[in-house]
Parts: C-alpha cells; structure tokens; sequence
C-alpha cells in the first residue's frame, strides 16, 4: 500500500514540475519577444496604466491621456531633469545602482523611512510589465526584466520609454501630454526651468502638482536645476549619439 502511495505522489510530482516548467518557459519566451519588439515599437499602453483603469484610480471624469512622442520630438533638458532628479548614474549602471541600494538598506536598519533606491531601468520595468507591489516575487521578476531591457535595449531606448510611459499627474502620462497639460506646448519646447518641475513632481504625481508648484516643489525643481547644471548635457553625450 505504502508503494502505491510512494507512486502516486511520484506521479503528481512529476507532473506538477512538468507544468511548472512548461510555465516558465511560456513565460521566458513571451517576455523576451514582448522587450524585443518594444525595441523598434512603441508600447500602446503600460501595466500601471492599464492597473488604474481597472481600479477606477482616476478621479472622477478624468481618463488616460497617454501620447507617444519620439525620442527627436523631446527636448534635451527633459531627459536631463529626469536623469538628475532619479538616477544620476544611469549613463554607466547596468540597471542598478548598487550603492543606492546599501545606502537605503542602511537607512532601513537605523529606523529611518526606507527610501527608494531604484533606477529609471527598474521603474521602467516596474510601469511597463509589473502589478504595483512590494513582494520579493515582484522585485524577482522587476529585477528579471531590467536585465532584459539592459541587455537588448539602448540606453538611450529606455530613457525615450520612461519619458513616455512615467506618470506625471493623475491619469497623464508621458512627457507630451505633461507638456501639453502644464505648459500647452510640446515637450521638444520645454525649457529647463519647465523640465525641473515635471520631474519634481516624479514621487508623487498625485500628490505633487507642476502646474500648480506648492513650494515644496518649487524648491525640489530648484535643486533638480542646480543638479541639471552641475552634470551638465555631456553626461548624457553617450545617450544622444545612440542609434
């Protein structure tokens, strides 16, 4: 009897592995080919897009507004104020900023709030394929896809996705319709002054408004200006010249 039990669950075992891998594979292939098109195309929408939509996170009339714009049609102090605002290392990381990381781990174990350590090719990641969340699974496949991107992605690709796909106020995402919201004109024209204030607001777009700056966000656009100049637009030379 007990070898037919012993059998039994062989069986279920086997096929429980059979299933799981089978799984994973699914999942391996499908998400290679869907970054490898998102190399040349652009992404009709985003998971935290489509997240809120589900959720009804929009206040009360509003809807998406989500307009791709290429990466020519941007202005330079955009991508700057960004890069200075979130990841000042993202020209030379490989999609982590390691020493981010023991920093707010550090904080972490002194009791301070833990800060966010993540890198605009995680936060791409994380908008673009992941469910809003703070579980290991999560960071585990957050941490498989900026890899991925890293991998078959240019620099300069990840950036241009980012600028399109953050969230910039409730329910506008992307630097064109942030442009066209805060500002009515297109992102190619924004100034650096302009630049500074949509990324002061990247923590929290809800809460932190650029077409109305409380003077907290006056004076996180000032720092993130400050910073602009100190890096200056050399620090991204490698991005601009990318294919």
């Amino acid at each position: 009897m007990d070898y037919i039990l012993i059998g039994k669950r062989k069986r279920i075992l086997k096929r429980i592995s059979w299933f799981a891998a089978r799984i994973t594979l699914g999942f391996l292939l499908v998400s290679m080919v869907s970054v490898l098109l998102l190399k040349f195309i652009p992404p009709v929408t985003s998971a935290f897009m489509v997240a809120k939509i589900c959720k009804g996170g929009l206040s009360h009339g509003k809807q998406i507004r989500y307009h791709w714009v290429s990466w020519k049609n941007i202005s330079p102090s955009m991508a700057l104020a960004v890069v200075a605002a979130e990841d000042q290392k993202f020209p030379v990381h490989f999609g982590f900023d390691f020493g981010a990381i023991a920093d707010a781990l550090e904080e972490g174990e002194k009791g301070r709030r833990l800060r966010g350590a993540s890198t605009i090719s995680q936060q791409v990641a994380k908008n673009l394929f992941l469910w809003e969340g703070r579980s290991f699974l999560r960071k585990g496949v957050e941490a498989y896809f900026t890899v991925l991107m890293e991998a078959l992605w240019s620099k300069r690709r990840i950036l241009e996705i980012y600028l399109n796909i953050a969230e910039f106020g409730d329910g506008i995402y992307g630097v064109k319709a942030a442009a066209q919201n805060v500002f009515a004109k297109p992102p190619s024209e924004l100034t650096m002054r302009e630049s500074a204030l949509l990324a002061a607001v990247l923590p929290s777009p809800i809460t932190l408004k650029a077409a109305a700056p409380s003077a907290y966000v006056k004076g996180r656009a000032h720092r993130i200006e400050k910073q602009m100049r100190n890096l200056g637009p050399s620090h991204l030379n490698e991005i601009w010249i990318d294919p």
